[in-house]
Parts: C-alpha cells; sequence; structure tokens
C-alpha cells in the first residue's frame, strides 16, 4: 500500500486510543507511518498500547493522560504534543462516553454534563488547540468520530445523542472556520464490536441488525479504520465539512 506511507513524518493524536475503535485508529496510523499519540483517562494503558504500537509497526508511539472532558487536560495534551514534537498533523477526537441511566428523570446534572464534556466540549477545545498549530503549519487534519446516534437516537441515549449531533455540526462549523489550511471531517459510526458491546441485548441487537442493518451485523473496530485514514490522509486533499457514515447501511428512519 505506497500511497498509505502518506503519513510518514507526520504526528497523529488520537484520543480515546488506548481500547476499541481508538486504538484501532491508532494501530492503522502507526502501521501507515505515522508517529501516534495515544490519549486517553487511563494514562498506564496508553503507555502500553505506545509500546505495542512500537513493537508492532516500528513507528514512534507514546502514551499521554488525558480526561478529554477537562479543559486544562485537552490544553496540557496539545502542549505535550508540541513541546515533544513540535507539530501535530493530524487529531482523531474519537473518546466518548455514553453511560447507561433510569430513565429520564435519571440523567442528573452531573451526568448530563459529563456526556456533553466528553463528547463535545473536549473535541472543540482539542481541535481549537490543534488548529492553531496545524494553521503554524500550513495544513493539517482533524477527523471526528460522531455515531448514527446523532441521527437516530434511541430512548437510553439522549444525552450522548444530542452530544453526537453537536459533534457532527461541529465538524461542518470547524471545516469553514479552519478553512483553507486545515480539513475537518468526520466518521459517523454504526454499531461496534469493542468493550461497550458486551453489555447489549444480544437478542434485540440481532433483531434490530436483521430488520435495519443491510449488512446484518455489527462492526469490528478495524474496519472503521480505511475511514478514518482516507479521511486524514492526502488522498481526501478536498473533502472538509463531511460526515461518512460506517454503519452497515444502517436505515436513518426512526421507526
Amino acid at each position: 500500500m505506497t500511497a498509505a506511507r502518506g503519513f510518514e513524518g507526520r504526528v497523529a493524536v488520537v484520543t480515546g486510543g488506548s481500547r476499541g475503535l481508538g486504538r484501532a485508529i491508532a494501530g492503522g496510523l502507526a502501521r501507515e507511518g505515522a508517529t501516534v499519540v495515544v490519549a486517553s483517562r487511563d494514562a498506564a494503558r496508553c503507555a502500553a498500547v505506545a509500546e505495542e504500537l512500537r513493537a508492532a509497526s516500528g513507528r514512534e508511539a507514546v502514551g499521554i493522560g488525558c480526561h478529554v472532558g477537562r479543559w486544562a487536560d485537552c490544553d496540557r495534551l496539545v502542549d505535550a504534543v508540541q513541546q515533544r514534537y513540535g507539530r501535530l498533523d493530524v487529531l482523531v477526537n474519537n473518546a466518548g462516553m455514553s453511560p447507561l441511566y433510569d430513565g429520564l428523570g435519571g440523567v442528573t446534572e452531573e451526568l448530563f454534563d459529563k456526556v456533553l464534556a466528553v463528547n463535545l466540549k473536549g473535541p472543540f477545545r482539542l481541535s481549537v488547540r490543534a488548529a492553531e498549530l496545524m494553521t503554524e503549519a500550513g495544513k493539517g487534519s482533524i477527523v471526528n468520530v460522531t455515531s448514527i446516534a446523532a441521527v437516530r437516537p434511541a430512548a437510553h441515549q439522549v444525552p450522548y445523542a444530542l452530544a453526537k449531533a453537536g459533534l457532527s455540526a461541529l465538524t461542518v462549523a470547524m471545516a469553514h472556520a479552519c478553512g483553507p489550511a486545515i480539513r475537518v471531517n468526520a466518521v459517523m459510526a454504526g454499531p461496534f464490536r469493542t468493550d461497550a458491546s458486551r453489555g447489549w441485548d444480544q437478542a434485540a441487537f440481532a433483531e434490530r441488525a436483521r430488520r435495519d442493518i443491510p449488512l446484518r451485523r455489527a462492526g469490528e473496530p478495524e474496519e472503521i479504520v480505511g475511514a478514518v485514514l482516507h479521511l486524514a490522509g492526502d488522498a481526501a486533499s478536498y473533502t472538509s465539512g463531511a460526515v461518512l457514515k460506517v454503519d452497515g447501511g444502517e436505515a436513518w428512519s426512526t421507526s
């Protein structure tokens, strides 16, 4: 895959990069030549994943602890990348959370604020700070990982759906605000088999997949990597403000 080496010499930050979709995305970027910064709340796990990436790809990788729901942590992450590498070429805002709650009355202010902080406030702040470095370099790419919940929200994920809808809007707004040097796009993820999927009602999901998903299954983490690499790389040089569905073809109706 010669073209894929277009990430050679580039520094990429992946939030939520220590597991699930983020881990797969970080691995894909490392395989394609990028220096990868793995960021998540679990600094020890980030360091372990970075070591795995170095061993598997031969590329430089580092783990940095960062709670993206905290503005100061976002600033520290970008500052650390700038101090270490002097550049930031690709930012993947992947970190997210959708905690369970017992009915809408069970949604506390703390839960609501936490969900919006991790899924929306953090990506905003990181994108703003990353864009500062990218603008100095004259080039950069931001990829947000949003969710099908943004357009097809379920009853059990109201705060999450609001946040992800906001992230889709942020993608388009930042594309206008940061162009022409910086491209900002998003991948709208459907259901994927990650740690979070272990808590699914498997029978209910199987019925949903049969009814609503043409591919009749959930995705595997590696199946989102190609879309992220495409949007982050030079092959998508005339693509900005796009939201690309990667969801097995899931229907958008709410019936």
